[in-house]
Parts: structure tokens; sequence; C-alpha cells
């Protein structure tokens, strides 16, 4: 596929003064009558802002485009024919991000709380429609109660019409929410079927049922933030790709974000212009993995000196952090990063790192984006807790996505790759196209000291451990599976960087097809 390349200029505005800035150029591209009610003033003290704000700072200045700004409900039950507003309390339309072509959706609080309306529903569904007619990513703004009780079923057919594009258009364009307010019932559940859903801080909470019924059903009082704020779906129930600390910050990292995504699977992986040179020295990476086997260090000292500077855009660093996600750049290029994380539990893989891993490698297969991934694993977490929980399902959730992926995969064992997890890793066996190893590492079915305590039980302490030495040098290094094709070269640390720009672009013209079927039974 041929590079696409475009700039990435610095023209996001920040600070209180950008919000308030904000209602002025509100005024001037879309409602010369807008002005911010004495409510949504307050909430800039708190660094939160209205609707047609966060759409306004998303977009590139003066690019928003508002679609269907005098729709209005149709309800006539409960008095609603005299509460009827124009827009019905959703913001719609198209604008630029960096120049690329984005649609958008902003829902309005302040407007019967941001409820669902057959009218504003219609509204969010000819956006989806055409963002994935002509191939453009969707973002939603979601500050929603669930949906309008006046309407009744008319509301739920609406939520059924979004959630169903949801699903359809799911792998063709990228839709990414963010939750900047409460959002409960059918509000959750159009954000959960997207590709990534972010959270605010102290402003944003997600649940199916809101604390009050939870309260009474269960006998025991339960808070928002307890029951789904951001630290719950940031670092517990891994709904959460990340927490921001304010509106602006939020925005600011999503403009970031949104560089990394081709516009639709159609288009090539991103590539922006970049200084940062294939052979600069990385001469670091050959001092990041302890010569003590058993210590720990932080994956991310191997990642950063290998791609580009500053590049790393991390998904979910709060949850299963045994594991490690995320975009990045090489040469510009867009990659997917996924990475075992000694630090944490020794780099297991366990239920939550397996899905979490699964989804970003979907992700980026679905989008044509090649992927990077660093081991170090000692195997899957063992214990009755994780089998009760289904380790088996959600650990083939992994391997699954990994051999079905067609995009470019580059492996590199930094040091062990033990048992299953290996296998599970983008291991050569599942279609690796470049499977590197560092010269200390291990790559066997288990570690020294546990296959010789199971092949040599009743051997004396002195003779097990001269079987442990055997063993070490017969397994415990990648030279057995060089041997064998299964790495494609022992290499040294400082030499990763090099090999992986050789390799992406040697690997840009891959063309890989899986066997035609309406779809695969993904273990879920």
């Amino acid at each position: 596929m041929m590079r696409r390349v475009f700039s990435v200029p610095q023209v996001f505005p920040v600070g209180l003064a950008a919000a308030r800035h904000c209602s002025s150029l509100t005024a001037q591209f879309d409602r010369n009558t807008y002005k911010p009610t004495p409510t949504e003033a307050k909430r800039h003290e708190k660094l939160r802002l209205t609707a047609m704000e966060r759409i306004q700072l998303f977009c590139d200045p003066g690019t928003f485009r508002e679609r269907d700004a005098l729709v209005e409900h149709e309800c006539h039950s409960f008095g609603m024919e005299k509460r009827k507003i124009a827009g019905d309390g959703f913001i719609t339309g198209t604008g630029k991000v960096f120049g690329r072509p984005v649609f958008l959706f902003s829902h309005d609080f302040t407007v019967l709380g941001g409820s669902l309306s057959g009218a504003n529903a219609a509204k969010v569904v000819k956006v989806m429609d055409e963002a994935a007619k002509i191939g453009v990513p969707l973002i939603g703004f979601n500050d929603s109660g669930g949906a309008r009780i006046q309407e009744g079923v008319v509301s739920l057919a609406g939520y059924a019409d979004i959630f169903l594009r949801n699903t359809m258009f799911s792998g063709v364009i990228p839709q990414i929410s963010v939750i900047m307010g409460p959002c409960a019932g059918g509000a959750v559940y159009s954000p959960a079927i997207t590709d990534f859903t972010f959270m605010v801080d102290q402003s944003s909470y997600m649940f199916v049922t809101g604390p009050e019924i939870v309260s009474a059903v269960g006998g025991k009082k339960v808070t928002k933030e307890e029951l789904g704020g951001p630290k719950v779906h940031g670092s517990k129930s891994g709904v959460s790709a990340g927490t921001f600390p304010n509106d602006l910050v939020a925005l600011a990292q999503l403009r970031k974000l949104y560089t990394y995504l081709p516009l639709s699977n159609r288009d090539p992986a991103p590539v922006v212009p970049t200084t940062d040179s294939r052979y600069r020295n990385v001469d670091c990476l050959n001092t990041v993995v302890p010569l003590d086997a058993k210590e720990a260090y932080d994956i991310r000292d191997a990642i950063n000196p290998v791609i580009d500077a500053e590049s790393f855009f991390e998904i979910q660093p709060q949850f299963a952090k045994n594991i490690v996600c995320g975009f990045a750049r090489v040469e510009g290029r867009t990659v997917c990063i996924i990475a075992n994380q000694p630090k944490v539990q020794a780099g297991v893989l366990d239920i939550d790192s397996s899905v979490k891993a699964a989804r970003m490698v979907r992700f980026a297969d679905a989008f044509n984006i090649p992927i990077i991934t660093f081991v170090d694993v000692p195997g899957f977490l063992p214990g009755v807790n994780q089998e009760y929980g289904g380790i088996i399902r959600h650990g083939a959730k992994l391997l699954y996505a990994y051999a079905e992926a067609t995009v470019p995969k580059i492996t590199v064992i930094t040091r062990k790759a033990y048992g299953g997890a290996y296998d599970v890793m983008s291991s050569k066996h599942l279609r690796g196209d470049s499977n590197y190893a560092w010269p200390r590492s291990e790559i066997a079915v288990m570690g020294a000291p546990g296959a010789v305590k199971l092949l040599y039980s009743k051997e004396t302490a002195e003779q097990q451990a001269e079987r442990v030495k055997e063993y070490e040098a017969a397994f415990c290094t990648p030279l057995s599976a060089a041997r064998k094709g299964y790495v494609d070269a022992v290499i040294q640390p400082h030499e990763t960087r090099l090999r992986i720009c050789e390799d992406l672009e040697r690997l840009a013209r891959k063309n890989v097809k899986n066997p035609w079927k309406k779809h695969g039974n993904i273990p879920l």
C-alpha cells in the first residue's frame, strides 16, 4: 500500500481561556444565538465544557459544520410538546483534525439530561451511515442519562438503531467514545461496542443500573464513583481505555490519538514526517534486561528506544498492568505495541491481560496497523481463580487474535518465552513475519528448575543442580529455536530498532488473506 504522509501541527489551545474562547468560536461558526447558560458557565469553573465547546476544541478551528441543528422531537406525552429545543440536545456534524476528516456527535446534558429521543437518534444514525459510506472515523462525546422515558419504546428503538450500526461498522471505521458525564443504560452500551472508550476523572460515570437501584436491591449503599467511576472502569472492569483529568486534556489527547489511526479499513496506517533515524544509537538496550533472571525491569525501557522518540500512546495503562499495549511510530509509521511487563507479576498472562491484548491485536489487524510484540513471559498464571474464571477460554482469545491477524507481525523475545505463552505471543507458528531473540533469552517449555523437578524427581538435590545446568545449556537459549527456524535471528539488543525499521519497510507490501468465511467464532 502507498504511504500517505500528513503533518501534525501543534494547533490545540489549552487552558480555561481556551474553553471560554470556544464559546465565541461556536457563535461564529455554528449558531449565531449560542451563549453559555449560567449552568454551562459553572462547568467552565471545573474545566468542564459544553457539548458544542467539546466539538469546537476537538476539531481544527473553523472546520466544524453542524448537521440537523433545527431537528425537534415529536413527542406529545407528559407535556413534551412544550419542551422543544432546536437540535433536541444532540449536536452532530463533520469537522477536521489536523486536516483529516471526522464525523462527530455530542450529547448536551443541559437539554433533558442528554436523553436519547427518536429524533436525535436519527441524527446520530445519519452521521454514522455517512461516515461508514465514505470511510471516516466517528467520535462520540457522551454525556447522557440514557433513554428518554417520555418517549418509551421509541427511544429504545433509537438505541437499537445505533447499536446495529456500531456493530456493522466495527472494523470498517474507527469508532471512539469519550464519556464526559454520567452515562447510564443504553448510553453505555454503544460506547462498549466502539473501539475505545475514554473517561474523564471526577465527572464521568458509566453503569447499566444507577447507584440508587443497586443500593436498594443489594441493601448496601454505593456511590457513583464506587459503582462506575473512572477508577473502577480504568483498573478493574477494563471498560475504559484511559482516564483524563479534565475535558481539556481529554480532547488534547484524543486529537493526538487520532493521528495514529487510519481513516478506515481501506486505508494504510498513517505516516507522519520524522527526523528520527533508524540508525540512531540505542546501545541502552544492551543493559535493559538485568543479569539476574529473577530481577524485574520495566518493558517500556525496551520499547521507548526502539520506537520514534516520545511517540508511545498507551491504551488501558491502569488495567492488566502485566501487559503493555498502545500505539507508537517507527520512522513515522503507526504501529501497535504489545509487550509483557516483567515489572508486574513477572509478565505472566492471565485473564485480564489476555483479553486486553487480544482486543488491541484485533483492532490493529482490522485497520492495517503493523504489530510489534515484545516477549518476556513465564507462562499463564496458574490458580483456582484463573481456572474458574475461564483462563483457557480467555487465553485462547489472544491466541486466536494473533493467529488470525494478517498485518505485518514482528516479535522480539527479550528474556524468556515459556510454555504455551511462547506460542501465543506472536510466535513463528502463528505466522509471525520476523521473529527475533536477544542473546540471553530463554525459549523452553518451562524454566530449568521446574523442568528438572518433573523429569528427575527421584534424584538428590546435588544431582538436580547438575541437571539444571544441563537443561539450561540445552534448552534455555534461543539457539535451539533458531536452529529449527522458529526464530529468524538472534540479534544484539542494539540492533532491534534498525531491524524493525527494515522489516516494516519490506513488509509494507505484505498481502495475506485468510480462508473465506462469513466470520470466525472467536472464544468469546
